[in-house]
């Protein structure tokens, strides 16, 4: 994973005091070089929130200029988990989307889509609660070509159990759909995953990667 991720150790423009180190638990998957991602959607459960803290869980996008990270974004600092998408951090400086409460155990659905104009439309929802948002961010120019899917910590340990996606869909420009198939990259062996129900079609220059089940499961050591 590229140096970005490593030092956004902030989101939603909230600095933290430089003596609290952040702990990264992520896998990555990475079409060819020159094809980029086009769209990434799935569901994410809400794991039970210890206390408040900064835990941030997310799944999201880089672009190859590393100038940032686009994120649907469960943020525990509050106390209550905190659902929504937005640009970490800057270069361009974008406002932060709109979000909404989630209860622990809930299952939420994210919606990345890139517009014809080069600007990416994200949509969340809770489907037990009713909350939803939707934001346009523009980020034209930016060619995303890691898709991610991370535990971000500033503070407290991995002591909430499983993160556990599924229905994901990726899709990404070109013919090449061998970065769907292949095992992604474990950031430093650091997690225990599992992954289940991969499959991928080409269409019309387009990629689709289906994975029925990526789960995080546990720090490997």
């Amino acid at each position: 994973m590229r140096s970005i991720i490593a030092s956004c150790i902030s989101l939603l423009g909230l600095l933290l005091p430089a003596a609290r180190a952040t702990t990264w638990y992520f896998v990555t998957f990475n079409p060819p070089s020159g094809e980029y991602f086009t769209s990434l959607s799935g569901n994410m459960v809400a794991p039970t929130l210890p206390s408040a803290a900064t835990y941030y869980l997310w799944p999201g996008l880089q672009p190859t200029d590393n100038s940032g990270v686009y994120q649907n974004v469960l943020d525990g600092r509050s106390g209550t988990w905190w659902f929504g998408s937005g640009w970490c951090c800057s270069n361009p400086s974008l406002a932060w989307g709109g979000g909404f409460n989630v209860a622990n155990g809930a299952t939420v659905t994210f919606s990345n889509i890139k517009q014809s104009d080069g600007s990416w439309t994200s949509t969340i929802k809770d489907p037990s609660s009713g909350g939803s948002a939707s934001n346009n961010f523009a980020l034209q120019g930016k060619n995303f070509n890691d898709g991610v899917f991370a535990i971000e910590l500033d503070g407290p340990s991995w002591n909430f159990g499983p993160l556990a996606f599924s229905n994901i869909v990726i899709t990404s420009t070109g013919t090449d759909a061998s970065w769907c198939k292949t095992t992604p990259n474990n950031y430093n062996s650091a997690t225990v995953y599992s992954i289940s129900g991969v499959s991928s079609s080409v269409k019309n220059n387009i990629v689709t990667c289906n994975i029925k089940s990526l789960v995080l499961e546990k720090p490997a050591s």
